[in-house]
């Protein structure tokens, strides 16, 4: 744990611990990648790399590829939104407790040791 009296909070505008510029937007693979993608085909050269490549999974869809055809609607029209049902729905232990046929403080003892042996197994609370 950190030192309380070594903290320092951080000076109004311009602090060195900033980082103001941020992650930087490209990579030098990347900008490699899009350099080459940008060359003309060497055995066709009114097309780029990236058109070419465009061409080809063009083709793999057409030909029945279900990666291609994932492929080229997660390029165009971004991936499927994904949905997560969940139940939120919460009883009260007392209802619980008289549905397993047992009194409040028998409900209460058997989850003291419940929570007891957890505790003793490893279990972490955070």
């Amino acid at each position: 744990m950190a030192n309380i009296k070594n903290l320092k909070p951080f000076k109004k505008g311009v602090d060195e611990r900033r980082n103001t510029s941020g992650r930087p937007k490209l990579t030098r693979l990347t900008e490699a990648l899009r350099e080459q993608l940008a060359e003309e085909m060497p055995n066709a050269p009114e097309r780029t790399i990236a058109q070419s490549i465009a061409r080809t999974l063009i083709k793999l869809a057409l030909s029945g590829d279900v990666a291609a055809i994932k492929e080229i609607g997660n390029r165009t029209e971004g991936s499927p939104r994904q949905s997560l049902d969940l139940d939120v729905s919460v009883q009260d232990w007392r209802v619980i407790a008289a549905g397993a046929g047992l009194s409040e403080a028998e409900f209460l003892h058997e989850t003291k040791l419940f929570v007891d042996k957890q505790l003793a197994d490893g279990f972490d609370r955070e």
